[in-house]
């Protein structure tokens, strides 16, 4: 599993995580349920598939992913800038935040720049993670999609 696959099951499963009880006491959610569009029952993807995949959470209704966020700062205890900072993000979520792991995250959101230069890639990040966050069902705060 990837990085962007890694914050997006950290986001939207505590989302699913916070949804109220009526709602997730409706219908149980099977394997069929959350598996991504074209795939089969085993998980195996077809062509028709998106890499995005559809989770419950993002099924169900967009996720909050500033409340989210918030909440998971908070939960940290640092003093941990989110909105501005892709360490930051990755540090509320209890994912690594290492360089590696930003140059791998980066690979995956296609970043063309030059990865040794760590402040223009972080800034990159940021901006490419919250398009990507709200093109596959997350609900980003318009500021952070400038």
């Amino acid at each position: 599993m990837g990085i962007f696959s890694s914050i997006k099951e950290k986001l939207f499963g505590k989302a699913e995580e916070a949804a109220p009880a009526e709602t997730a006491s409706a219908k149980p959610i099977t394997a069929e349920a959350v598996k991504p569009v074209g795939a089969d029952v085993s998980g195996a993807t077809t062509g028709a598939a998106t890499s995005a995949g559809t989770t419950a959470a993002a099924a169900a209704g967009p996720v909050d992913v500033a409340a989210i966020l918030d909440a998971a700062v908070k939960a940290n205890g640092q003093k941990l800038d989110w909105r501005h900072s892709i360490v930051d993000m990755m540090k509320a979520l209890d994912l690594d935040s290492s360089l590696a792991a930003r140059k791998e995250l980066a690979d995956e959101l296609n970043y063309s720049g030059d990865k040794s230069d760590s402040a223009t890639m972080n800034i990159w990040l940021h901006k490419a993670l919250m398009k990507a966050l709200a093109e596959n069902g997350g609900k980003v705060p318009a500021e952070l999609l400038d």
